[in-house]
C-alpha cells in the first residue's frame, strides 16, 4: 500500500512541475507580448512636442537667478524688458491657421483669440467648417464658450439666438414672433480646411482672398498620412520668423551643431570647431532664396543639407524646398533617399509679439513610425535653437548688413506686400500692460 502511495504522489509531482512550468512559460509569454505592443505602440505613435513660451530659451537666466522665480516668472519678466525695436505693423495681411481639423469634431465650438479678433469656430452636423466673429451683436455673450451647434448653426448660450456660419445671419430667436431683423448678424469670416488646418482670411481693408491656400494631392487622396506635430509660441514678430529662409549665414552658425547637442544653445556651441579640429558630426546647408515670379505672394528657399564627419565626409544628404505662401504659412517639401515627405509650418500672432507655430508632418505610410519620428524631432531641435535666438532678440528695422546678407533686403521688400495702410501697428502700453 505504501509503494501505491509513493507513485501516486511521484506522479502528482510530476504532474505539478508541468503544469507549473507551463505557467510560467505562459507568463513570459505574456510579458513579452504586452512589451512587444506597448514598445510598437509608442515606437509608431506620431511625436507630439508641445512647448510653451516659458520652455525655451531661458536655461541661462534660470542658472543665474537669485530669487527663486520660476520659468514662467522669468519668461513674463524677459518679455517686459525685452527692447521691442521700430518694428512693422503686427497683422499682416494673408490665410491664418486658428486651429488644426482634428480639434475640431461635428457639433463643435472653439474660442480662438488671434490677429486682435476673437474668434469663434465651429463645425456643423454635417462637417462643414465656420469662423465667426465671437460676440453676440444681442448682448455680448461669447459664441465659443458654453454653446452649441444646431445644423449649420451656432446657438448662443445666453438668449438662444442662432447664427448661421456661412453669412453670420441671425436664423432664430426663440421667443419672439416678429420678424427677425437683417441686421442681427455677426461677421462671418472667409475660411478654407485646407491639409490639416482650419485657416481664416485676415485683410486690414477687409478685402476678399487673393489666393488660396493650395491642396496637397497626396494628402486629400490620402496617400500620405499624419505623421508627428509641434507646437511652440514664441516671443517675436511674425516677420522674423519666415525671415530664416533668406537668413543664409545663420544656417551655419546656429544649426551647424550636431542635433545631439540638443536645442540648449550654450550646449549647441560645443559642437562648434575648436582650434581647428572638426566636430565628428557637422550640418552644412546650402541655401538660395527667391520671389516666386509666378505669384507674387510666394517664395522660395531651396537647401541642400548634409550630415559630415569630421568635417568632410558626408553621408547623409536631403534636397528641401520651402515655400513660403504668405506671412504665415511655410510648406517645406523633403526629398531623401527614404522618400518624400512634408512638413507644413503655420505662424499665427496670437498677440502682437506672441506668435502661435504649428509643425505638421505628413508622410507615406512605410515612412511613418521612426522615421517620421525622427524627422519631427530634429526639426523640432533646430527650431528651438532659433527660438531661444527670437524669445531675447529686439527687432532691427534697419540692420547692419554684409554683401552675403543680401537676401534679407530681398525677403524684406518681398514681405512688404502683405501690410497695407490699415494694418494694426503695435503699441508699447499694450506690451507692457499685458502679461501672460
Amino acid at each position: 500500500m505504501l509503494f501505491y502511495l509513493q507513485k501516486i504522489l511521484l506522479v502528482d509531482m510530476d504532474v505539478f512541475f508541468v503544469f507549473k512550468s507551463e505557467i510560467v512559460g505562459l507568463l513570459v509569454s505574456s510579458a513579452a507580448i504586452v512589451l512587444s505592443v506597448t514598445a510598437c505602440y509608442f515606437l509608431f505613435k506620431p511625436l507630439n512636442r508641445i512647448r510653451d513660451l516659458c520652455d525655451v530659451g531661458y536655461e541661462e537666466q534660470l542658472r543665474l537667478d537669485n530669487y527663486g522665480q520660476s520659468r514662467r516668472q522669468l519668461a513674463n519678466e524677459m518679455r517686459r524688458r525685452k527692447k521691442i525695436g521700430e518694428i512693422p505693423p503686427v497683422y499682416p495681411n494673408g490665410w491664418f491657421a486658428l486651429c488644426e481639423s482634428d480639434d475640431l469634431k461635428n457639433r463643435q465650438v472653439r474660442s480662438v483669440d488671434a490677429l486682435g479678433e476673437h474668434f469663434a469656430v465651429f463645425r456643423s452636423a454635417e462637417g462643414a467648417a465656420y469662423v465667426l466673429d465671437a460676440y453676440c451683436p444681442h448682448l455680448g455673450a461669447h459664441l465659443g464658450v458654453g454653446s452649441r451647434v444646431v445644423g449649420d448653426c451656432v446657438e448662443c448660450p445666453f438668449h438662444g439666438w442662432q447664427f448661421r456660419g456661412a453669412d453670420g445671419q441671425c436664423t432664430s430667436i426663440p421667443y419672439t414672433s416678429g420678424k427677425i431683423p437683417k441686421s442681427a448678424r455677426v461677421k462671418s469670416w472667409p475660411c478654407e480646411e485646407v491639409n490639416g488646418f482650419i485657416f481664416v482670411w485676415y485683410h486690414a481693408e477687409q478685402e476678399n482672398p487673393s489666393w488660396r491656400v493650395p491642396r496637397i494631392p497626396e494628402i486629400v487622396n490620402r496617400k500620405w498620412i499624419y505623421g508627428g506635430r509641434s507646437e511652440y509660441k514664441v516671443n517675436a514678430h511674425i516677420q522674423e520668423i519666415p525671415e530664416n529662409g533668406s537668413d543664409v549665414a545663420h544656417l551655419d552658425c546656429l544649426h551647424g551643431p550636431s542635433l545631439l547637442y540638443g536645442s540648449e544653445l550654450n550646449a549647441a556651441q560645443a559642437g562648434k570647431s575648436d582650434n581647428g579640429w572638426a566636430p565628428i558630426l557637422q550640418h552644412r546647408w546650402k541655401v538660395k532664396w527667391e520671389p516666386n515670379s509666378e505669384e507674387k505672394h510666394v517664395a522660395i528657399s531651396s537647401l541642400h543639407h548634409e550630415l559630415r564627419l569630421f568635417g568632410r565626409l558626408s553621408f547623409i544628404s536631403v534636397d528641401v524646398e520651402a515655400k513660403q505662401m504668405g506671412p504665415g504659412l511655410v510648406c517645406l517639401s523633403f526629398n531623401t533617399s527614404l522618400g518624400r515627405c512634408l512638413l507644413f509650418e503655420t505662424v499665427t500672432p496670437i498677440e502682437p509679439m506672441i506668435q502661435r507655430v504649428l509643425h505638421r508632418l505628413y508622410a507615406p505610410v512605410l515612412m511613418i513610425g521612426p522615421i517620421a519620428k525622427f524627422f519631427v524631432w530634429g526639426e523640432a531641435v533646430m527650431f528651438e535653437r532659433d527660438v531661444a535666438v527670437w524669445n531675447s532678440k529686439t527687432f532691427m528695422n534697419k540692420p547692419m548688413l554684409v554683401a552675403e546678407d543680401r537676401a534679407i533686403n530681398h525677403y524684406r521688400r518681398w514681405f512688404q506686400q502683405f501690410y497695407s495702410e490699415n494694418s494694426p501697428r503695435f503699441t508699447f502700453q499694450e506690451n507692457v500692460s499685458s502679461s501672460w
